[in-house]
């Protein structure tokens, strides 16, 4: 990618301001009005999947393998999805058309869940719905990054609202199953979905205005020692995170916490990513990427250390308050990175390569390695060892930074 192409191309996750319409322009600020809002309704889904579904599964009758090995299809099948998406996008130059026929995939999944009980059959139902599921993340962050340069507004800025409308769900979802039963989940869910869709139309379709892809450009790119160093090292961290967030639960169950005390520690994480996502969105663009995921590298580390020590799981919420200096700085500064390694062409597959290696390997091997060594090592181990896969991350991100700027 030579120097005109990647100023060219650089969002305005790095840039505030950038060609295009002005972000005071009425259509700018509406354009940005209605990605917020799509954002703030796609999470509320997000957040039913990783708050709720697990309870509605238990309360339905299965057993909490039964309820891994449902989630477990999710990391699997992201890998093909997220990577057939990707390059579908990048091929027919559209990400809002697709979105708007995953959330309809998803609509129907849900729907199929209310008519058996078959567990067998369920574990079909939730492999589709992963397949319809996993890829929307990606695709709308792409959508995001390439309206910058139209609106001007940072990605920060309306991811945010991705971050409200988790919260949301997570506390007013609580409340109200608690009054309902988690027997209408799946409701809940359809409703959401049915909103999500609903915003999918007001969506406009930028990626429409590239210019068709070279896909041997992309695997030219992917091939690449910069490139191929950076994805590694988002694997090492993500493994890290991944095992944090698929044995949170279960640890502070260990230790004798309420569900609904567990729903307030994913409620606080949350909403502790909102501030840093509104500091990213304003000043991000005046820092350097790498030193950035060092640092967040450094405090997941931090983080997985004091969770390896606990006893009481009301130290649970400061803990989960760091997932604001962790994953609120990493995930941001990861997407404004690939923005400029990755040309806006191949803006949908690069981000689908970031989704396999974040949900899906990363998934799979702290899913299954992680889950044995929780088992038969115990928690303290389990989370040292987290710990030291952050560090490691830390250390390759700062030592990466420094090879760049010296060859630079």
């Amino acid at each position: 990618m030579n120097a005109s192409k990647k100023d060219t191309s650089t969002s305005a996750a790095t840039q505030p301001e950038t060609a295009g319409a002005p972000s005071s322009s009425p259509t700018a600020a509406r354009e940005t009005n209605f990605l917020r809002m799509f954002s703030f309704a796609s999470y509320m889904t997000v957040a039913m999947i990783v708050s709720y579904f697990p309870l509605y599964f238990l309360d339905e009758g299965y057993s909490e393998s039964q309820i891994g090995i449902l989630y477990s299809t999710g990391p699997l099948i992201s890998i093909f999805a997220n990577l057939l998406l990707g390059i579908i996008s990048d091929k027919y130059r559209t990400i809002k058309k697709l979105l708007t026929i995953l959330l309809f995939g998803q609509l129907i999944m849900v729907s199929l869940l209310l008519t058996t009980d078959s567990f067998i059959v369920i574990c079909f139902i939730m492999l589709a719905f992963y397949f319809f599921q996993t890829p929307v993340n990606p695709l709308s962050d792409s959508l995001i990054l390439l309206s910058s340069q139209y609106t001007g507004t940072p990605y920060a800025l309306i991811r945010i609202f991705g971050s409200l409308g988790f919260a949301f769900s997570a506390l007013a979802v609580g409340f109200l199953l608690k009054e309902t039963g988690s027997s209408a989940t799946p409701v809940i869910s359809l409703i959401f979905i049915g909103i999500t869709i609903i915003l999918s139309f007001t969506l406009k379709d930028y990626q429409g205005s590239l210019r068709k892809m070279d896909f041997s450009g992309l695997y030219k790119l992917l091939r690449k020692p910069a490139i191929v160093s950076f994805f590694a090292l988002v694997l090492v961290i993500s493994i890290a995170h991944r095992m944090y967030e698929s044995f949170l639960a279960i640890t502070l169950r260990q230790m004798g916490a309420s569900d609904s005390f567990i729903g307030i520690t994913w409620l606080t994480s949350a909403v502790s990513e909102i501030p840093v996502l509104y500091l990213l969105g304003k000043y991000g663009h005046k820092f350097k990427e790498l030193p950035l995921m060092a640092i967040a590298s450094f405090m997941y580390a931090v983080r997985m250390l004091l969770m390896s020590q606990i006893s009481s799981p009301i130290w649970a919420i400061p803990i989960q308050a760091m997932h604001s200096v962790t994953f609120g700085i990493y995930f941001i500064t990861a997407l404004r990175y690939i923005s400029t390694i990755i040309p806006d062409e191949y803006r949908a597959s690069g981000q689908a390569v970031y989704a396999v290696v974040f949900v899906g390997f990363a998934g799979i091997i702290s899913g299954l390695a992680g889950g044995s060594i929780f088992e038969h090592f115990g928690k303290e181990t389990f989370f040292q060892l987290a710990m030291l896969l952050s560090l490691i991350a830390s250390g390759g991100f700062l030592a990466k930074h420094f090879v760049s700027r010296s060859s630079g």
